[in-house]
């Protein structure tokens, strides 16, 4: 009689109670906030709103900002649109081009 190993119950190992797997429905809905390069806002107009807003360190900023500048945009924050949307509100009132997709 031939047979594979792991078709076998090990001495020991028993079955598991079935479990709920939560769904992951939230995942689905994640966007990006993404901010768009102009020729208008200074690096430090750009670098100030993202730290008040998106609550980014300075670093985080700046090098968002380079990204912005040399690729013509950025993802600056990743969320769920109800909670991007007060956001990139904000970042428009500052006069800088921002949107959530």
């Amino acid at each position: 009689m031939s047979y594979n190993e792991y078709d076998m119950v090990k001495p020991g190992l028993e079955e598991a109670d079935p479990v709920e797997v939560a769904e992951i429905t939230d995942i689905t809905n994640i966007k990006d906030l993404v901010v768009y390069n102009d020729d208008f806002n200074t690096f430090d107009h750009v670098i100030k709103t993202l730290i008040q807003v998106c609550r980014h360190t300075t670093q985080q900023a700046e090098q968002c900002t380079w990204i912005i500048h040399h690729k013509g945009k950025c993802a600056v924050k990743k969320g769920l649109f109800e909670e991007l949307k007060h956001m990139q509100e904000a970042i428009c009132d500052a006069g800088i081009d921002a949107r959530i997709q």
